[in-house]
């Protein structure tokens, strides 16, 4: 068991189990992403669900990514990445590029992909593909903001079902 964070801010008591966080943070539905860069000539890849809309002038999102997973120190040190909104039937991949531990060498080899002319990986099949520049970054607790400018994007021909996230499992929305 976690034990809560006793802390202050701004003269304020914060009592906040982590436990209970994440819990109430999984009831916010989200769309699920695996975002890909490609650093030191290898693939890198995470889903993701901490991904949101900046702003449209210019166009930029952002990407929440953990201070200790590799994908960190590739995406700081590519400044380019993707983002893949995956389609309902991506489960797997989704389920797969969340897998911890899992070989870093040749990890999209299970994965249908192309690649666009900045290198890094496209996933086939995804309901939109964005890709980007690290524009800005930002420390915040146990992750970094990662702010993109959007370079391109492609939108699926058809809209499909997105996969969703909900208390801590996969789903669709069509």
């Amino acid at each position: 068991m976690v034990t809560p964070m006793n802390q202050s801010i701004d003269g304020l008591p914060v009592d906040v189990d982590p436990d209970a966080y994440r819990q109430a943070i999984g009831r916010l539905v989200t769309g699920v992403t695996v975002v890909t860069t490609v650093a030191d000539g290898h693939d890198h890849a995470m889903t993701a669900n901490a991904v949101t809309s900046v702003s449209l002038d210019p166009v930029r999102l952002l990407i929440c990514v953990e201070r200790e997973a590799r994908f960190h120190d590739a995406v700081m040190s590519a400044g380019v990445w993707s983002v893949n909104i995956l389609d309902a039937s991506q489960r797997a991949a989704a389920v797969w590029l969340s897998t911890r531990g899992r070989p870093l060498h040749s990890q999209l080899d299970r994965v249908p992909h192309h690649r666009d002319e900045t290198g890094v990986a496209l996933l086939d099949g995804a309901l939109a593909t964005i890709v980007c520049r690290t524009g800005d970054t930002l420390v915040s607790g146990d992750h970094t903001i990662v702010v993109g400018d959007v370079l391109s994007l492609h939108i699926a021909d058809q809209p499909g079902e997105a996969l969703v996230y909900f208390r801590g499992r996969f789903g669709s929305y069509k």
